[in-house]
Parts: C-alpha cells; structure tokens; sequence
C-alpha cells in the first residue's frame, strides 16, 4: 500500500465553500476501486493550505482512479478552489511496518 500525499493550495477566502464540497467529494474518492481511505488537514500555519492523505494499494491504482468518472465528479467539487496545481507525491508503506 501507498501514500498519496497532496498540499491543496486553497483561494484565500474560499476555505470554508472548500471544506464544504470536500465533505461531498471525500466519499466520492474513498469509494474508488484499490482505494483504502482519505483525509483532509488544514495546516496550522496557514489556513489556506489543506493536505489530503489517501491510501491506494499502488501508484498505477491511484494513476487509474484519474481515468474514472469518479475523477471527473472528485475534480469538479475541488480543483476550481485551488490558486495553483496542487503538490502530489507518494509514499511507501511505513518504515516501522
């Protein structure tokens, strides 16, 4: 299993119609096939910045849940509220595993 890890640059002002429509699009992801659960945090330093953590089984599981239609309904609920392309890595199982 694997990390995404995801800083969502937010529109300032926007953060509360933000966290709204990551209330609808939450179960949209989690529901995706070789998807094991998300969250989202906002940071404290700067309210405007979010992190999404998602559990995938892979990569190549996280690369085809962008060619669903599940991507397209996730996209249309957050991507307009992001000032910038948000920052996506992933990351191996933990070291303590």
């Amino acid at each position: 299993m694997i990390v995404e890890h995801a800083l969502l640059p937010i529109l300032p002002g926007q953060e509360s119609a933000f966290e709204a429509s990551m209330l609808e699009a939450l179960p949209i992801i989690t529901s995706a096939e070789k998807c094991f659960g998300a969250e989202v945090r906002r940071q404290v330093e700067n309210g405007s910045v979010y992190l999404l953590l998602v559990r995938w089984e892979s990569v190549e599981a996280h690369m085809a849940f962008r060619d669903t239609d599940l991507f397209g309904r996730w996209k249309a609920l957050t991507h307009h509220f992001y000032g910038r392309a948000p920052d996506v890595t992933h990351f191996h199982e933990s070291i303590d595993t």
